[in-house]
Parts: C-alpha cells; structure tokens; sequence
C-alpha cells in the first residue's frame, strides 16, 4: 500500500481522491481548506459543498491539517485553484521531502508571472525545501460528478520523467479511469488550462441562443489559437490533438456541468460577472483568471489570439458579447490555419 496526499478538496480533488481510494490499496489523505468540508467528510463521508452524492473510501482520510495530510505521503497530488497554488506549497514545504512524487491536477496558469503549475510547484520546492521535485501533470476531459459516479474516463499524465508518468498511470488506472502517458509536460499543462478560456467564450454562444454552426467554427478556431499558443511556448503541436487538447476542449464546451461554459451562459444571458463569480458559493471558474494569463503569454511570445483578445474585453471591460461577435466576425479574411 501507498500513501497518496490529496492536497484540494473541490470537486477534482474529492473525485481524484475517491479514484485513488476504490481500488482499496492507498491510503489516501484528503486536505481540506474549509474546514465545513472537513467536517461534512467527516460526519457523512460526503463532500456535501462541493461533490455531494458520492462518498468517499472508506481508506480516504480527510484532514485540515497540512502536516497529518503530508506526514509519509509517497505522492502529493496538487488539486488547489491555481491563484492558491503558490501560497499553499510555501505553507507545505517544510514538510516535503526529495523522496516525494508530485502530480498537479490543477488546469491554470499564475495570473502574475505566467507560470504554469508545474513551474510554479518546481520554483516553490526547490528554494524553500530545497530539493528538485519530480513533477508530472494530469489533464483531460474529465468532469468531477461522472468520474465520481464511475463512468469510463480517459486521461493523460505528462512529465519529462517517463518513469514518473509510469508510476502515476500504475497508481490511478482502474477499470473505470483509464490513464496514459505523455511526455509532453508544456503541450498537456497549456491544453488544459487555455481550453477553459473557449469554454467560456462557447457559454456566451449558448447564452445569446446561436446556434451550432456558431459553437462548432468557435471550437475549431479555438483550438487553432490554443495551439498556436502552445507550440509557441514549446509545446508538440500533436498534443492538441489529444486528450487534454481536443478533447478536454470538446467536452468543455459543450458539457452542461462546465463551470466555464456556465460562466459563459450568464455573461450571454447580461449578467454582471461579479454578479456571476458570487453565485458560485466559492466554486472556481479558472478560465477567468487564465484569460489575462493567456492575453500575457500572447503578448510575450507575439501570437495572435482573436477569440481571446474579445474574451479578455469582456471580462476585463464589460464589452458588450454581440459586439464582440461582430468584431470577430469582421476581420479581414485569411487562408485557414490550424497550428
């Protein structure tokens, strides 16, 4: 038996936790910020706030404390949003240790220094445990409730460490939650974090009742930018037709249990987005914040990304969606590209 730490109880992180408890041969440490959710995990067995309906393992252990959550632990899966990610790894470092495995579940980018996880979990471990981790980055087309419930899910996991992804695809994969391996850490991390940003843009669509056509040229454009973007930052270009490209893309878009997309309905719909973030209950839809990070890496690498230029002027500046439509609409044609 291993020991997993489970660092995030959202609904992610309680589904990866139930994942990695039903085989029944980790000990699994579920970490908890709010401590209503330790409680509600501790009375019922339920994440009521977050995944309710699904109990957890009997061998998950739920915990608010980050030194009994990490005490022996073999892996640490990072499951916290992604403008906590920081915060929270200098809180842990004085309890990691060289020996330890790292996965980040988290699909965002830090808003300030365009890092994605990865980078930023590396730049915390190595200047306050001081030590160089072993990282690898699960993403997909995954929504929390249906891997809970036990559908038949897909995944990759990426790390330049190919022993790694091996360790974590042995550890995680069942009959129900199928994991494969990549090696490509950037192409993986940006696909999921940059795909959340269109799923937004996909709920405005919906909101504003356009149609199919709209939603279809949308995706495909989308992930046309996306990969751009990627391959710029040193991504393989092949990684954006895989799971944690298209398909991560795909199932966001248009899958009614997307935050992002929900986000993106209520925007369509008039709503005010700080009106929108307080309906939440403290659920996070991170393609907002990814969409100045994704404006930032733009601009740094000089990629165009017209569909998330528009998204950021909705966000940032109340712009109007029709009109950002209009703007998209407009542009001088071009050849088609796709990467």
């Amino acid at each position: 038996m291993s020991r997993i730490a489970v660092i995030g109880a959202g609904a992610w992180g309680t589904a990866l936790a139930i994942v990695a408890g039903r085989r029944s041969i980790h000990e699994v440490r579920l970490w908890a910020y709010e401590k209503e959710v330790c409680a509600s995990l501790e009375r019922s067995r339920v994440n009521d706030l977050f995944l309710s309906g699904f109990p957890i393992p009997t061998c998950v252990k739920p915990t608010n404390d980050l030194r009994e959550a990490l005490a022996g632990a073999e892996m640490v899966v990072s499951v916290m949003p992604s403008h906590h990610c920081r915060r929270t790894f200098e809180h842990m470092a004085q309890w990691l240790l060289p020996q330890m495995l790292f996965v980040s579940a988290t699909k965002g980018i830090e808003n300030d220094t365009l890092l994605r996880m990865s980078e930023v979990i590396q730049e915390v471990v190595s200047r306050f445990s001081g030590f160089t981790p072993r990282i690898a980055a699960m993403s997909g087309p995954t929504f929390a409730t249906e891997v809970a419930k036990g559908d038949p899910t897909a995944l990759t996991v990426a790390s330049t460490d190919i022993s790694l992804t091996a360790i974590v695809q042995k550890e995680f994969s069942d009959p129900r939650f199928r994991v494969y391996m990549n090696d490509d850490l950037i192409g993986v991390e940006l696909g999921g974090a940059l795909k959340n940003v269109i799923a937004i843009a996909a709920g405005v669509c919906h909101g504003l009742d356009l149609g199919h056509n709209s939603v279809a040229a949308l995706v495909t454009r989308g992930l046309a930018e996306i990969a751009r973007l990627a391959v710029a930052c040193g991504a393989k270009p092949q990684t954006m037709s895989g799971l944690a490209g298209m398909g991560d893309l795909v199932l966001t878009c248009t899958g009614g249990l997307s935050r992002n997309r929900s986000v993106g309905v209520a925007l369509g719909q008039g709503q005010q987005l700080q009106q929108i973030i307080a309906g939440m209950h403290g659920m996070v839809a991170e393609g907002v914040l990814t969409t100045n990070a994704a404006i930032g890496l733009s601009r740094k690498h000089g990629v165009e990304m017209p569909i998330t230029e528009q998204m950021y002027a909705i966000l940032r500046d109340g712009k109007a969606p029709l009109d950002a439509i209009r703007e998209l609409m407009a542009r001088p044609g071009k050849v088609e590209d796709r990467f």
